[in-house]
């Protein structure tokens, strides 16, 4: 985003300028809890060229004053948006978040992003997301969940986390309490051909990122995306919090380590409130399509053949699928009870909180049972070629120990593997438009 559209967008935030501008009111919301029940907010669409945001502010405060006041804003990341949420008309209820809750989102039209964005726009909370739309997988599919947020009033600026200048001006724009981070480069098997990507995105960017948030005054708190490929080589299962670290078997992984290292960095130093979730494997509806289990469903539909990739000596190659409903509501109580960062300006007042969380299923399946599972859903007999694991940084075997989060978050995964293929079956066969032919 240009400088200048940045200064345009700072004008539009104030609310005397509100007064003199054409901005679209979408509807009225009840207040968040701490405000009276007399205060109301209106949701206002404000376009801006390339990029668009969702603003909620109280009505009482749109008047002219001699001084502009700043405004209460509401807003919350990621992106986009899926049918059966639901989401519909513009009262958007109350929200169990602390007053003056400002989020900012990055990854906004990825995979966990998109379900994030929806169940907190669906609880409430107003949502604007930052996304790059890069092509590692089809940018379509990105296209299509960003159209479905816009739809339902959630709104993605186009645009790179390594942008300094950007995140310094949305920062500056918006005093925001709390940042969810989902912006990454993933994927194990593409670094072997492309490293300095998940450089840019993984450890730069998230530095970009921690700098802007160090920066800020006050500091947010921050929930950030690691992964359960940290635990690397460790043949010690189920895999805990507690475990080591430090033999990560991919590029990816270690972009993942380096970035839980960063993170206690800027704690200490900054007394930036932290969060990091050790995500399991996630799938369902709005999936990526280099995960095994989408591209085994549009092979098996094409009768083209399948790749299953077996250990040594035909080890079984398990991992902990987990539901996206599931990480979801991991990721709101690790917002919901992230406290608040200790620092301001960059400079540390106090110890902060730092905190690291699994989130799995803690049900291991072997990738033969997921195949057998897509077979049954889609009546179609897979034709499969059983190889040798390549070494490019899969591991054999991933299972989440998860009484951590348990205790402290409330997590308790419900859904089952065969449950959730339901779920993602149905949804790309209405997505795509496929039609199956049975061979059984």
């Amino acid at each position: 985003m240009e400088t200048n559209v940045l200064k345009q967008f700072i004008g539009l935030l104030t609310p005397s300028s509100l007064l003199h501008r054409k901005v679209q009111v979408l509807g009225v919301c009840r207040p968040p809890p701490a405000f009276s029940p007399e205060t109301h907010f209106l949701v206002f669409s404000l376009r801006l060229f390339p990029a668009s945001f969702l603003l909620l502010l109280p009505s009482g405060r749109l008047h002219r004053r001699e001084t502009p006041q700043p405004a209460e804003y509401r807003l919350f990341g990621p992106s986009a948006s899926r049918p059966e949420l639901g989401g519909q008309g513009t009262e958007l209820g109350p929200t169990p978040v602390e007053v003056g809750v400002h989020g900012s989102g990055h990854g906004a039209a990825g995979f966990v992003g998109t379900h994030v964005a929806m169940a907190l726009k669906n609880r409430g909370d107003g949502v604007v997301g930052l996304d790059n739309f890069n092509n590692y997988y089809e940018t379509g599919l990105k296209k299509a969940r960003k159209s479905l947020l816009e739809r339902r009033g959630v709104y993605i600026i186009e645009g790179d986390i390594n942008d300094a200048a950007l995140l310094g001006k949305l920062f500056e724009i918006v005093h925001f309490t709390h940042v969810m981070h989902l912006a990454a480069q993933a994927g194990v098997r593409y670094a072997m051909q492309n490293p300095n990507s998940y450089i840019h995105s993984n450890v730069n960017g998230f530095v970009s990122l921690l700098e802007a948030c160090k920066n800020a005054n006050p500091q947010p708190s921050i929930v950030w995306a690691s992964s359960s490929s940290v635990y690397g080589l460790n043949s010690k299962v189920p895999f805990s919090e507690k475990d080591r670290t430090d033999q990560p078997a991919s590029l990816y992984a270690a972009t993942k380590k380096a970035g839980e290292e960063i993170a206690h960095t800027y704690n200490h130093i900054y007394g930036l409130s932290i969060t990091g979730l050790r995500f399991f494997t996630v799938y369902g509806p709005w999936g990526r399509p280099d995960m095994a289990y989408y591209f085994f469903t549009k092979d098996i539909l094409r009768g083209k053949e399948i790749k299953i990739f077996e250990g040594a000596d035909h080890a079984t190659v398990a991992r902990d699928f987990t539901y996206i409903d599931d990480v979801v509501e991991g990721c709101l109580a690790a917002l919901d009870t992230a406290k608040k960062s200790t620092g301001s300006g960059g400079k540390k007042k106090g110890a902060a909180q730092l905190r690291i969380y699994n989130l799995g299923n803690t049900s291991p399946v072997p990738v033969g049972k997921l195949v057998s599972i897509l077979e049954k859903l889609l009546k179609i007999k897979a034709k499969k070629k059983f190889l040798p694991m390549p070494r490019n940084g899969d591991v054999l075997f991933t299972h989440a120990n998860i009484s951590l989060a348990r205790k402290e978050l409330g997590y308790k995964p419900t859904t089952d593997l065969e449950t959730g293929l339901k779920k993602f079956v149905k949804w790309y066969l209405s997505y795509y438009g496929a039609k199956k032919k049975s061979t059984w």
